[in-house]
């Protein structure tokens, strides 16, 4: 009786312990590697319902994508907007501008007047260079004919790229908007999921 119970242990202990075995490659497979976040401007594939000339953004993967051909887009690492400030929805880019002045919004210094103490109570407007903020070139998004101030731009802080940050414009290495402007005419529609 005592060997009975002794092959049943084993023989059940062997049981759980294959079934832990053959179970494990599935956990293995199941546990996909996270992607590695890169900035790097790459040609990547696209679901064919975007159309070639359309631009996505998606602030969860810090993404945008301009769609250069069917089941094709130029994928560039962005920078977005902090939780609460981000832009979605669509807009259309009407205005573009080589290293663009700057001044921040009424909101932005109410939200945060020690940072930007200096634009406090005057009209001043940072001039366009090396320094500014929006960086080597500015995309201006519009609704409806109207500047939502929102913008895709360069940025002096390229390790903001990859990071929920901003204060709602879209940041790329001023080396990769640069690419992106000559690529997008006047007109091109700009979707923020």
């Amino acid at each position: 009786m005592f060997s009975d119970r002794l092959n049943r242990r084993h023989i059940l202990c062997s049981a759980l312990a294959a079934g832990a075995v053959l179970s494990a490659p599935r956990l293995a497979l199941a546990k996909k590697k996270p992607e590695v976040f890169d900035p790097t401007p790459q040609e990547v594939r696209i679901k064919k319902t975007f159309e070639p000339g359309q631009m996505l953004i998606l602030p969860r993967s810090y993404y945008l994508y301009l769609v250069t051909d069917r089941r094709k887009a130029m994928r560039y690492g962005v920078g977005v907007g902090k939780a609460g400030l981000a832009f979605t929805g669509t807009a259309v880019i009407e205005v573009k501008k080589e290293w663009p002045t700057w001044r921040p919004t009424d909101e932005m210094i109410e939200r945060e007047p020690r940072s930007y103490a200096r634009f406090v109570d005057n009209k001043y407007v940072q001039p366009g260079g090396p320094g500014n903020p929006l960086g080597a070139r500015a995309l201006y998004l519009f609704q409806n004919g109207v500047d939502t101030y929102f913008r895709i731009h360069g940025t002096t802080q390229p390790q903001s790229i990859g990071q929920s940050v901003s204060n709602g414009c879209i940041r790329m290495l001023n080396e990769h908007v640069i690419d992106l402007y000559q690529r997008v005419p006047l007109g091109t529609v700009v979707t923020v999921l």
